[in-house]
């Protein structure tokens, strides 16, 4: 699972059928501190997350699969959860 932030929204008119009906965003992988720390890359939303939140995302495609329930899916990364915070005070080195 990863910690990423929002940083844009991805519209298409013609795409693979199973992204139909879903939002995609471009998602920033951040640290605890909010500081990026991977290059960005694209993840379908399934939590209506939007452009500045900071999102757990799931990053292969077994979650992917099991979160859309289909055996086949062109999905790799998915938003799953919107971090209300993060305490990274708590975390020891």
């Amino acid at each position: 699972m990863t910690l990423a932030r929002v940083i844009g929204t991805v519209v298409s008119t013609v795409k693979h059928p199973k992204y139909k009906g879903l939002k995609l965003f471009v998602v920033q992988p951040i640290d605890g501190e909010g500081r990026p720390t991977d290059p960005s890359f694209l993840a379908v939303d399934t939590v209506q997350s939007g452009v500045g939140d900071v999102v757990l995302v799931i990053t292969e495609g077994n979650g992917a699969r099991q979160i859309f329930k289909e055996k086949v899916l062109p999905i790799r990364s998915v938003i799953v959860g919107v971090v209300d915070e993060v305490d990274s005070r708590s975390v020891s080195p």
